[in-house]
């Protein structure tokens, strides 16, 4: 992540917000706050407060990505402004791309019916991955639905 992106969604280029944003461009799934501290320690001492501070910041200027989970966690990581869904599971954070939209249509429906000038959507489905699954005893994925 360059400086260029804070300074373009006006923000300050902290040392702190540098070192948030290339842990979160570094990971290869959403990250906690508190998998975000464990991370910059290393480096910059923070607070969880200023990690909080910082990553709302960051997302009330779209920069990243702010997601609650069923876990009841938020998870944050990276907007790279690109069109994705994805397919999540529930228990190791596992996230799988999901090439097609599946909501073009319906988007398209919403936009004749109300009027409204939609400016983007998120669909993200929650699961139980088959390594996880294969972990867990069959009582314990619950049920199973037709797709």
């Amino acid at each position: 992540m360059d400086n260029h992106t804070l300074k373009s969604a006006d923000l300050k280029q902290t040392k702190k917000r540098i070192l948030i944003l290339s842990v979160l461009e570094a990971a290869p799934t959403s990250l906690t706050v508190e998998e975000i501290a464990e991370l910059t320690s290393k480096d910059i001492k923070m607070s969880i407060s200023t990690i909080y501070r910082a990553l709302n910041a960051l997302a009330d200027k779209n920069v990243v990505i702010k997601t609650l989970h069923q876990d009841g966690k938020t998870y944050y990581e990276i907007n790279n402004h690109t069109h994705t869904h994805s397919l999540l599971c529930t228990l190791c954070n596992e996230r799988i791309p999901i090439e097609a939209c599946p909501l073009e249509n319906l988007e398209n429906h919403l936009t004749s019916e109300t009027g409204y000038i939609i400016t983007g959507h998120n669909l993200e489905f929650f699961g139980i991955c088959p390594e996880c699954a294969a972990k867990k005893p069959d009582n314990q994925t619950g049920p199973k639905r037709p797709i």
